[in-house]
């Protein structure tokens, strides 16, 4: 992939999603970039001869289909998927309503979704394409506060993982990015949305927390451009990563996690491997 690409990029008014069409645009490719509105995106990423700026919300197939009608018909191909449009619903699981939680899953699950159900059948054609798809680290460790979030995100990781190879007889690749802490808009009032307080058991750890990030927000180490100009590194790459840590705290992650596991494969190795029927004698 080191000729011109076409990328189509959701959530590119803001965060991350403008710092990956901008890279991809200086990179020499050209860029769909969309968002639910699209004024904002075209402020946001700046005029260039290879942009072209189409009006798309995740959770409305109908909205996704037009999109991708708009950039097949601009530029008679896509190469280059990132989901990238999210949101964060954060707080306790008991104190995160029903419908707010069915509204993180909604977004950064369905979203990407739908977005990859509308972008495939061109990839197909094609015998060629990549899917991009922004996890995070908390799409393979939960922690508190985050229940909503990680579960979007840990159900995004399966079924990209699973839908991998589905794809690959058609040329397509996936890749998936877990980025750890990085100057982001994701923990600003447009990106985040608290739970109410309404449990009393709650109400300290509720109030530290939003302190401590309100805290962090403009002072996470990660630089989101360096992060963008390595994406379009890697998606140029004979070998995309089928998952990439982006950042020394993600690198750490995967082997926290790693290591955890196999200690948990071990810590029962004899009564799980004890459970097949006995041979018949």
């Amino acid at each position: 992939m080191t000729d011109k690409k076409i990328w189509l990029i959701t959530g590119a008014g803001r965060g991350m999603g403008v710092d990956i069409a901008k890279a991809a645009l200086a990179a020499g490719h050209a860029v769909v970039a969309t968002g639910r509105t699209p004024d904002k995106v075209a402020a946001a990423v700046g005029a260039h001869d290879d942009l072209l700026v189409v009006a798309l919300d995740v959770t409305d197939p109908a909205s996704v289909q037009a999109a991708v009608k708009a950039a097949v018909g601009r530029f008679g191909r896509i190469d280059v998927l990132v989901n990238n449009a999210g949101n964060f619903y954060a707080g306790f699981f008991e104190e995160i309503s029903p419908e707010d939680f069915r509204a993180q899953i909604e977004t950064n699950l369905f979203g990407p979704v739908n977005v990859t159900r509308a972008v495939l059948p061109v990839m197909r054609a094609q015998r060629s394409g990549l899917v991009v798809t922004l996890s995070s680290t908390a799409g393979f460790t939960g922690q508190e506060f985050v229940s909503a979030y990680a579960a979007s995100k840990f159900a995004v990781e399966g079924w990209i993982e699973s839908l991998t190879p589905e794809i690959a007889p058609f040329g397509i690749r996936t890749m998936l990015v877990e980025p750890g802490f990085f100057r982001t808009e994701l923990l600003t009032p447009e990106s985040t949305s608290y739970a109410a307080l309404s449990l009393d058991d709650y109400a300290e750890r509720t109030k530290q927390t939003v302190t401590a990030w309100n805290g962090m927000n403009g002072q996470q180490g990660g630089d989101p451009a360096k992060l963008a100009n390595a994406l379009v590194q890697l998606a140029g790459s004979q070998e995309p990563p089928a998952r990439w840590a982006a950042g020394a705290d993600a690198v750490g992650a995967f082997e926290q996690k790693a290591n955890a596991m196999l200690a948990q494969a071990d810590a029962h190795r004899e009564l799980s491997s004890s459970l097949a029927y006995d041979d018949a004698s």
